[in-house]
């Protein structure tokens, strides 16, 4: 599902829990890097037909093409925007690595304070390494993480009805369906109908990560 934008305000103090790392057997989260330029760049130019039907753009305006879109330049400025945002406390924008390599993003966006403390999340993962469990592993470390030292209680997910990968992804970790979004985001050049998905620290004390695991195990 697309990487939604991150809320608006700022904060005077250092935000909980970033930056972070964790590892789970042969999966890993941990903030994006410089150097993850190439990668990032090569994997998102070979995936286009994977993941170009679910990503979000501007409807104003000339679509930009995918290869340019996805450049190491293109990858340089969504970094810095993505550090300044995780600086202020925004979001929280993983990169996931399989065997240490790169092989997705899970971006905790829209962060809001309050009475609210909750976020929408995002995520892409490397299409050769789709059915082995990475991004059910990696999100469930991020909502631990979210639920336990950045102080969220919940977590939201909107997913088109079609992305049926995606809406696995949620559905395993056993976020509930809770709405309809009518014409949610503007995706492949038309205005496109999003489910939505929830979880709060209520639903999982004993852990997303354990309860998934568990159920993998099981």
């Amino acid at each position: 599902m697309p990487s939604l934008s991150c809320a608006a305000g700022t904060t005077d103090v250092a935000p909980p829990g970033w930056p972070y790392s964790a590892t789970h057997d042969r999966v890993g989260i941990r903030p994006l890097r410089i150097r993850d330029s190439g990668a990032w760049s090569e994997s998102r130019i070979r995936n286009e037909q994977w993941l170009s039907p679910w990503e979000g753009r501007q409807p104003a305006g000339p679509e930009v093409p995918w290869r340019e879109r996805h450049s190491t330049q293109s990858y340089s400025g969504m970094l810095r925007v993505l550090r300044r945002e995780a600086k202020d406390g925004r979001c929280l924008p993983f990169a996931v690595t399989y065997d240490d390599e790169l092989a997705g993003q899970v971006t905790v966006a829209s962060i809001v304070r309050g009475a609210f403390q909750s976020a929408n999340v995002g995520y892409w993962v490397d299409g050769r390494l789709a059915g082995r469990g990475v991004i059910p592993t990696a999100l469930a470390m991020v909502v631990d993480h979210c639920f336990t030292t950045v102080g969220l209680h919940r977590v939201e997910a909107n997913v088109r009805p079609e992305n049926i990968p995606s809406r696995r992804v949620v559905e395993k970790l056993g976020f509930r369906q809770e709405a309809l979004h009518e014409r949610f985001l503007f995706i492949d050049n038309a205005w496109r109908d999003h489910l939505g998905f929830a979880v709060t620290v209520d639903d999982v004390p004993e852990g997303l990560l354990r309860r998934w695991t568990s159920r993998e195990n099981a």
